[in-house]
């Protein structure tokens, strides 16, 4: 039995090991291989530079034909590599940029409101609404403080990525600092 364990724990070790090794050995980035969506965006990038006067027709004619024939992601690279950022590279950087914010911002609006209607419900539960103090107030106001400050950051009239994206990073930091402390180690062997 307590060979079949050790047995059990070698093979895990083995295929974590050779997991991260996997990880560890793939190649460079610019050698990743690029989807149709990619190069639609890259087209687009073109064209703008043409409209810009960065290139003539016919370099325009021969980019586009190298980029429906890129592979990877170094090829992509070099039609683009004697020309500046395009305004649509940026813009399409910052909404992905944006929509990520707004994925984490809800999740933490969830756990928020998760928290107000448990608390809501015990107070109902346990015959608050008959003495009229309503304490899951104080526990709304608090859970959902952060969710707001950040949420007028993110979509108000001067939004602030940075600042939302570094108390994101903060609180989910404090979470995971806070649940190693206190995690079931396991047994010994």
């Amino acid at each position: 039995m307590n060979g079949r364990r050790t047995l059990d724990k070698v093979w895990l070790y083995l295929a974590g090991a050779a997991r991260v090794n996997y990880i560890q050995c793939m190649t460079d980035p610019s050698q990743l291989r690029v989807a149709d969506a990619d190069r639609e965006q890259l087209v687009d990038e073109l064209r703008e530079h043409a409209v810009a006067g960065r290139l003539t027709s016919e370099e325009l004619e021969e980019r586009i034909g190298d980029a429906y024939r890129a592979t990877t992601r170094a090829d992509v690279d070099a039609l683009r590599a004697d020309l500046p950022v395009s305004s649509t590279s940026v813009a399409l950087a910052l909404n992905k940029r944006k929509g990520q914010l707004r994925r984490r911002l809800a999740q933490e609006a969830g756990g928020s409101i998760g928290v107000s209607a448990l608390c809501v419900g015990i107070w109902l539960l346990t015959g608050g609404h008959h003495s009229g103090d309503f304490w899951p107030a104080w526990v709304i106001g608090l859970t959902m403080i952060p969710v707001i400050r950040d949420s007028w950051r993110l979509f108000g009239p001067a939004s602030n990525l940075e600042v939302v994206e570094a108390r994101l990073q903060r609180r989910h930091e404090r979470r995971l600092a806070r649940g190693h402390r206190h995690r079931y180690r396991g047994l010994p062997w």
